[in-house]
């Protein structure tokens, strides 16, 4: 007993020195730290700063939003209710999301089987084929628009109207064909030789092995098309400027702001009534976008 008394306790461990080098390390550190967030949180204020301006101004009333003031004294929420309540607001919504919505699922449907082609089969003309899609993606649409617009105005008779737009991406959309490819050349051809082995067939395999994997890929190239036809604004000009009828947000709201053009609070309103529905679909489908928009450059 007297033993265990007397026998000295444990030293602590000894702390690590501060030497010069690693004050050094520890300040550089910090400095690296607080470099990389001030230009993360200055390119978040970059971004979100004018959308806060928007939503703001929006808020405000008749006098106040020509004024210099940033933060409304009162809150009009009735300016949202006051755009809503325009003539043709409403039929502006119903186009966008027609043409968006049908578009969309059109522009899918018909590239995932172009897109499965030039990745996993092998004929004759296959890079041929392929150099005429990238040509098509580098194509500007004005260089079409005059023979497009007499075929569809003159021969079939569909000015005034959207179809179009969207007739046209019943038969698949270069970019997302292109998009889609590289997407699908990242999946191993052993799960589609395994397929093949249990009995599928080229359309079965596609359906119940490609595209339960391919789910990234098609999400970001149907938010693309959902984005794009969602703004677009030089088609509805094109097609459907003479009938108020076909309009959409995009074209609908130029006509709204020149309306409107001393209320800056209803134009705001108006503005945020168009973003909403693309940010609220891309914050809900961020991650299969991205994952998607990635995955397609690991494999050429």
């Amino acid at each position: 007993m007297t033993q265990l008394l007397d026998k000295p306790a444990p030293a602590s461990p000894a702390k690590a020195p501060h030497t010069p080098a690693a004050r050094t390390a520890r300040r550089k550190a910090l400095l690296h730290w607080i470099a990389v967030h001030s230009l993360g949180v200055a390119a978040a204020l970059f971004f979100v700063l004018p959308f806060v301006f928007v939503v703001l101004t929006s808020l405000m009333n008749d006098q106040q939003a020509l004024t210099r003031d940033l933060v409304p004294r009162t809150w009009e929420w009735g300016n949202y209710e006051r755009v809503f309540n325009t003539p043709g607001f409403l039929t502006w919504w119903r186009n966008t999301l027609l043409y968006a919505g049908v578009g969309t699922v059109l522009t899918v449907v018909s590239s995932i089987p172009v897109a499965y082609a030039l990745a996993k089969f092998r004929f004759r003309g296959r890079k041929l084929s392929l150099m005429l899609v990238i040509s098509m993606m580098m194509l500007p649409p004005q260089v079409v628009i005059i023979p497009m617009y007499l075929f569809w105005a003159k021969q079939m008779d569909l000015s005034g109207s959207l179809w179009p737009l969207i007739i046209p991406m019943a038969f698949g959309d270069a970019f997302s064909i292109f998009l889609l490819r590289q997407f699908l050349l990242t999946i191993p051809n052993e799960y589609l030789d395994a397929a093949k082995v249990d009995g599928c067939g080229e359309f079965r395999t596609l359906v119940k092995v490609v595209l339960p994997m391919a789910k990234p890929g098609i999400a970001a190239i149907a938010l693309f098309q959902f984005f794009a036809a969602w703004n677009d604004y030089f088609g509805p000009q094109i097609y459907a400027s003479e009938n108020p009828a076909a309009w959409t947000l995009s074209y609908g709201l130029e006509s709204f702001k020149g309306a409107h053009h001393t209320d800056w609070n209803l134009t705001m309103a108006a503005t945020v009534l168009v973003m909403a529905p693309v940010i609220a679909v891309f914050f809900f489908a961020q991650k299969a976008f991205v994952e998607g928009v990635t995955l397609t450059g690991v494999k050429g």
